[in-house]
């Protein structure tokens, strides 16, 4: 690859299997539960793939299930070496940098279905500042996002309070405003909640509305059913 061709960022996204996904919200998904992971996951890696700063996605899995969905929408799918959340996303990482050695590798959480590509972008765009930088999510506990650049070695430190584990590794928070979608991971119902008020994509919107007390008409989407993942945030969007 010539030097001067910028190969945009590869994110690495980690995928369990779905007998261990979303455990918690299997009280309100009842038998949807495995199709609503897919569906987040799916809305997911399409949004992050139609944000401009992302050259590919590569999805680490080891399900069969999920692993052919993920394809469909665009992703680079590897298999899972079982090892551990950090070890997916290593072994995800020497993939990117075997598609793409000079490129900038990012870890992006599965489970944001309100992702929008604008907000991803400049996510994307501070985390090219620095050598190593992460994004905490909603909450400020654990991490939605973690990235370096071209040569910098790939310590993501996921799991729990990530947010206090990637700081003292000596990676920069991004403090930025109007990304709210990419700090809004989902684990429990009133995350997923949250994330509908924000807008989510067509196939978690679709299994969500099956969901009684999560779904149904009003809530699969954005106020007003006007704005999806991937429109610029309106003004007035809460900062951070």
């Amino acid at each position: 690859m010539p030097p001067t061709e910028n190969p945009g960022w590869t994110l690495v996204v980690p995928v369990k299997t779905l007998v261990a996904a979303k455990t918690r919200l299997s009280e309100a998904a009842g038998p949807h539960r495995a199709a609503l992971a897919v569906a987040i996951a799916c809305d997911t890696v399409e949004a992050a793939l139609r944000c401009a700063a992302v050259a590919r996605v590569v999805v680490v899995t080891g399900d069969p299930v999920a692993a052919p969905a993920l394809a469909e929408v665009g992703a680079h799918v590897t298999g899972d070496p079982e090892a551990g959340l950090n070890a997916a996303l290593r072994h995800g990482c020497l993939e990117a940098v075997r598609l793409a050695p000079g490129g900038p590798v990012g870890a992006l959480q599965a489970d944001l279905p309100a992702l929008r590509p604008a907000e991803l972008a400049l996510v994307l765009a501070a985390a090219g500042e620095f050598d190593q930088s992460f994004l905490p999510d909603a909450v400020e506990v654990g991490t939605t996002f973690y990235g370096v650049r071209p040569g910098v070695p790939f310590t993501p430190g996921f799991g729990g309070p990530s947010r206090d584990r990637h700081l003292r590794r000596g990676a920069k928070e991004l403090c930025l405003y109007g990304v709210d979608s990419v700090r809004r991971d989902v684990d429990t119902p009133d995350d997923l909640r949250a994330a509908l008020r924000l807008g989510v994509g067509p196939r978690t919107a679709e299994i969500a509305g099956r969901l009684a007390g999560i779904g149904g008409p009003g809530t699969a989407g954005t106020p007003g059913g006007t704005e999806g993942p991937g429109r610029e945030s309106p003004p007035g969007d809460s900062p951070r």
